[in-house]
């Protein structure tokens, strides 16, 4: 079902009103500029290759965990469902929420964390950042330009995060840009904020769901969680067979299915009193006001406090924590070798990097590729260069 423009709310971003692509094009007949952006996304090869890329548990673990292909999937279905009630756009929401993550590092925030300090010395790597890079430069599908040339709008959604240096940097080369919300400590649009919380949202239901497939948290430790275990005991409440030793898969789904609805109907609720407070009549009031898109106080304790627990169970639990060990391994020993033989990597990084008048622009290139690679390709490289076997 398509979104009726005319009923958008003054505050959401309107199509007809975007500031526009770096290089302009015609408008399509049929479709939107933010409805052209989703798909160009879609069609991209970044945006292929986050099936391979992990959310929390190795590509190679299990063929049922997440990964960031699903989890995007998942991050865009929560965000349309909330912009729907808070008439903003949904299809810049869904633009947003499917190429946040397009430049993930293999191997999730372990690879994230490598690759940084492997690039200290070279102006470090951000994820969102990267992001930008994929859909601005990295991507090679179009004759006249390098990137998929994404609105202004889809952009700044998807450079969620920004360190100030860098936000400087990107100031300095694009005017006015994406990066100048960071410099005048300003808000993206309620599209961006609503896609930044679907995300959270969307992360602390797949680990739980994740976390209890593979063992490693049980249903009885998120009896500690007062989020989770008063959607579990309700469920079985109302459904008591769910008690029973084989029901307790179902069990697990209907109580993140309760805990998701609560949260979806907590933010518009709590959103839509922000908006009547703040009364924003346009995108720009939206930007200078406080951020918009949030829980109630007391659905943001809880999901802080789960978020803990995830943290504490799960994310540092020894079975994961030697396995991220070994990945950032992969990371570690690809950057230095790909650094001391750029003509090991596909030709255009090789290029790049041997070409590069400096030696940061040449551990860029080597940086970039590295950031595109699935887990699986990662692990494979690392034995072919290293002879060594760490993952799989």
């Amino acid at each position: 079902m398509t979104q009726n423009i005319a009923a958008l709310a003054p505050w959401a971003c309107d199509p007809a009103h975007t500031r526009g692509r770096r290089h302009p094009e015609p408008p399509a007949p049929t479709r939107t500029d933010f409805q052209r952006d989703r798909d160009r996304i879609v069609h991209s090869s970044a945006f292929r290759r986050l099936v391979y890329k992990t959310q929390v548990f190795l590509n190679h673990e299990g063929d049922m965990f997440r990964t960031r292909l699903t989890h995007s999937l998942e991050v865009a279905q929560l965000a349309r469902s909330i912009a729907r009630s808070l008439r903003i756009n949904e299809d810049l929401v869904e633009a947003i929420s499917l190429a946040h993550d397009l430049g993930h590092t293999p191997f999730g925030h372990a690879g994230q964390d490598a690759l940084n300090a492997c690039m200290a010395d070279y102006g470090g790597f951000e994820h969102n950042l990267q992001s930008l890079r994929v859909v601005d430069a990295l991507e090679e599908r179009y004759p006249q330009y390098d990137g998929l040339n994404l609105t202004f709008e889809t952009r700044e959604g998807i450079l969620k995060h920004c360190a100030r240096a860098n936000a400087l940097i990107l100031e300095a080369q694009e005017p006015g840009g994406v990066g100048q919300r960071f410099v005048l400590r300003q808000q993206p649009s309620l599209e961006a904020q609503l896609c930044n919380l679907a995300d959270a949202i969307a992360y602390n239901a797949h680990d739980i769901d994740d976390g209890v497939r593979s063992g490693l948290i049980t249903l009885a430790q998120l009896g500690e969680v007062p989020l989770f275990e008063r959607y579990r005991a309700s469920a079985q409440a109302e459904y008591p067979h769910l008690a029973e030793p084989a029901a307790q898969r179902r069990l697990l789904y209907e109580a993140i299915r309760r805990m998701l609805s609560d949260q979806v109907y907590d933010v518009i609720a709590a959103t839509s009193a922000a908006l009547e407070r703040v009364q924003p009549r346009s995108v720009q009031d939206v930007r200078c006001a406080p951020a918009l898109v949030e829980f109630s106080d007391g659905m943001r304790a809880q999901s802080q406090q789960l978020q803990r627990f995830l943290f504490q169970n799960l994310y540092r639990h020894p079975q994961v924590v030697e396995l991220t060990g070994r990945a950032q391994q992969v990371v570690r020993d690809l950057f230095a070798a790909y650094l001391a033989q750029p003509q090991e990597m596909k030709p255009g990084f090789a290029a790049r990097a041997q070409q590069a008048p400096h030696a940061a622009q040449a551990a860029r290139a080597v940086a970039d590729f590295i950031a595109g690679m699935t887990d699986r390709y990662a692990a494979r490289e690392h034995e072919r260069l290293t002879g060594q076997r760490l993952l799989g």
